[in-house]
């Protein structure tokens, strides 16, 4: 296709826009050229984009002119922030208002903001069902991306709101797979009741948004939500005992005990699971499997995500 619209790919090398990029090229006739920002442009995962096409830019979140070079000419742009790098929502709220005002200047004709609720919508920070973290949040991670939808909506960039949901890969990346207890038998442990919880494949985070940009301008100013699945905890055990060839127990621990593990983050998690477990009906309505998988046909069942990747998710 002549003169195919460029598409600046934030975190192209990352997990989310990985997918994204991928299916860029995945599609030469899809009249769209993958720009790929990265830190690293040196790095193995940027050149191996590069020997496939891409044109590779280096940038930073934290540099708003390298920004703002970054989507010069863009037509498209997915913009997302990686909260677990610095623990920080004050960085990462800073860090999307720097990609909005980019796109805003540079003229971007369609944004895709991968971001998830603001929990003090429902959970207010004088509501003591969960404890009040940093100050000013509920669930930090959460409410930072939330909160940053303004930035984008207030300087009246064209943007898609990708409300995106627990994704399998923290199994093999984040430590949150099954853990070994004292009796030697493998669990799952964390807050969720018996509550289903929205889970999709980071990759399929990247082909929905890809289908979005497909649709075009019936997106813009809309909210997206995807899952691929949404199960509960004895489920996903069900799940990963096939796979891991040994049994997963599915352990409900309280809150406050999962908040306690210590481990950077837990009470930041052990919020998040708690409000998928009492809002469950909201967080589940607001992301629709079908909807994912008219954007992107290609979608994973748990089943399909486990039987690639189970082999990779760590286990002691």
């Amino acid at each position: 296709m002549n003169n195919p619209r460029i598409i600046a790919v934030v975190g192209a090398t990352g997990a989310q826009g990985g997918g994204l990029a991928n299916a860029i090229l995945d599609d030469p006739d899809g009249g769209f050229r993958l720009r790929a920002i990265t830190r690293k442009p040196d790095g193995e995962r940027a050149r191996a984009l590069a020997a496939r096409g891409a044109e590779v830019v280096a940038a930073d979140l934290d540099d708003a002119d390298s920004m703002h070079r970054a989507f010069e000419g863009a037509y498209g742009a997915f913009c997302l922030t990686n909260f677990w790098e610095h623990f920080s929502p004050e960085k990462e709220m800073t860090q999307a208002r720097t990609m909005a005002k980019a796109a805003h200047a540079t003229g971007v004709r369609h944004v895709i903001w991968s971001t998830l609720e603001d929990t003090r919508d429902l959970v207010p920070l004088t509501d003591d069902r969960m404890p009040t973290l940093m100050g000013e949040y509920k669930v930090p991670h959460l409410d930072a991306k939330g909160a940053s939808n303004r930035f984008f909506s207030e300087l009246g960039v064209p943007v898609t709101f990708l409300y995106t949901s627990f994704y399998w890969d923290n199994y093999v990346s984040f430590g949150a797979g099954p853990q070994r207890g004292p009796d030697g038998a493998l669990a799952l442990a964390f807050p969720l009741g018996s509550a289903r919880m929205s889970c999709i494949a980071a990759v399929d985070i990247g082909r929905c948004a890809y289908g979005i940009l497909q649709g075009g301008a019936p997106y813009v100013g809309r909210a997206v939500g995807i899952c691929s699945e949404q199960l509960t905890g004895h489920e996903l055990a069900a799940g990963l005992s096939r796979h891991l060839g040994e049994p997963v127990h599915y352990h409900d621990v309280p809150p406050e005990v999962y908040r306690s593990f210590g481990f950077p983050g837990a009470d930041d998690l052990g919020n998040m699971f708690q409000y998928y477990r009492d809002f469950a009906d909201e967080c589940c309505t607001m992301r629709d499997p079908a909807v994912a998988r008219r954007l992107n046909p290609r979608l994973q069942s748990f089943e399909q995500w486990l039987g690639e990747h189970a082999k990779h998710i760590p286990i002691s």
